[in-house]
């Protein structure tokens, strides 16, 4: 979409230079020994205007891509102002400049300069602001109070659905163009594991949007070079929304970075049943663990749990007792010893 942007710069200077003749033209007739007279002048003055309102424009730095409704929005803006801001400046410049052409020249350069800044404006905000205009009601209507913006390893785990059935949350949820684009990747791939799990979450997708009271929406991003974690981190920021996700990475950027995240794991621990140190539990030991003698067992609902002198148990049921428990965001695991 930045393409789009760089025509308009390009077509804006164009324009630029078609209104110094312009105005050349005006004061040749009007006034021929005024500075603005010379095309050369008038062309040099109202490009140099048009390259200082786009480098005001770069500086400002971009978010959204173009779409015709913002350039449609930008021309009557530009327009509206360009008018208020010339008459205002006819009352402030001195007298020998309140001559028909000088107005009508101040008329014209006005008119390009504050067009051109309306629509870069409109292009790189629309999405931070809810005017009652049908394409950004569009936007204000997505955001809703607090959106939920969905990560893609939240879709390819599954559970978000289940959550999300429960009508625990109602909030709108958001999956950004470039989490999808990421998550068609996935189910592209060429590794098979890598593709079961993208068209998983493509199906977890399609899920959410028949489930009755749930609004799902594709929001069109910018196109950007930084990862899709960081870009999914601006666009929460800017639309004041939650990220969902399973990545332990993410939630700690997001955090750091101000913004709300609804961790999955986080809200599976906070669900499981209480295990305190010295509790007993009959668990199957299937492997051995990291550390001498080890084995490692998983309880019904997946928790690890290792067991220490365990090895020499696997393929069998072992009563243990629990010896510590450890919970984080990335999961929680279960240490105890065979009991007796």
């Amino acid at each position: 979409m930045r393409i789009l942007l760089y025509i308009i710069r390009g077509i804006f200077i164009m324009v630029c230079a078609g209104a110094g003749l312009a105005v050349a033209r005006v004061m040749t007739a009007e006034l021929p020994e005024s500075f603005l007279s010379d095309p050369f002048n008038s062309v040099l003055l109202t490009v140099g205007l048009g390259i200082g309102a786009i480098v005001l424009d770069i500086l400002a730095g971009s978010r959204s891509p173009a779409t015709l409704a913002a350039i449609f929005v930008g021309v009557i803006v530009g327009g509206i102002f360009a008018f208020f801001a010339s008459t205002a400046l006819v009352f402030v410049l001195p007298e020998e400049f309140h001559h028909p052409s000088y107005v009508l020249a101040l008329r014209i350069i006005a008119w390009v300069i504050l067009t051109y800044l309306s629509i870069a404006v409109i292009l790189q905000t629309k999405d931070n602001f809810r005017f009652v205009i049908p394409y950004v009601e569009f936007y204000r209507q997505a955001r809703g109070e607090r959106p939920i913006l969905l990560d893609t390893s939240a879709i390819i785990d599954g559970r978000v659905a289940d959550l999300f059935e429960t009508h625990i949350m109602e909030d709108t949820i958001v999956v950004p163009s470039f989490v999808l684009v990421e998550l068609q990747a996935i189910a592209d791939s060429g590794t098979r594991t890598k593709r079961v799990r993208g068209r998983r979450g493509l199906d977890i997708l399609a899920r959410l949007k028949q489930m009755e009271g749930i609004d799902v929406r594709v929001l069109e991003a910018d196109d950007s070079d930084e990862s899709v974690d960081q870009r999914l981190i601006k666009l929460a920021r800017s639309l004041e929304g939650r990220i969902v996700t399973t990545d332990f990475n993410l939630n700690k950027a997001a955090r750091l970075q101000g913004v709300d995240v609804i961790n999955i794991n986080d809200m599976a621990n906070a669900l499981k049943p209480v295990v305190v140190p010295g509790e007993a539990l009959s668990v199957s030991i299937i492997k051995e663990g990291e550390e001498a003698n080890q084995g490692v067992g998983y309880l019904d609902d997946g928790t690890m749990v290792v067991v220490e002198g365990g090895r020499e148990h696997i393929g069998k049921k072992k009563d243990i007792t629990v010896t510590s428990v450890l919970q984080t965001s990335a999961g929680r695991m279960i240490f105890g010893r065979p009991e007796g």
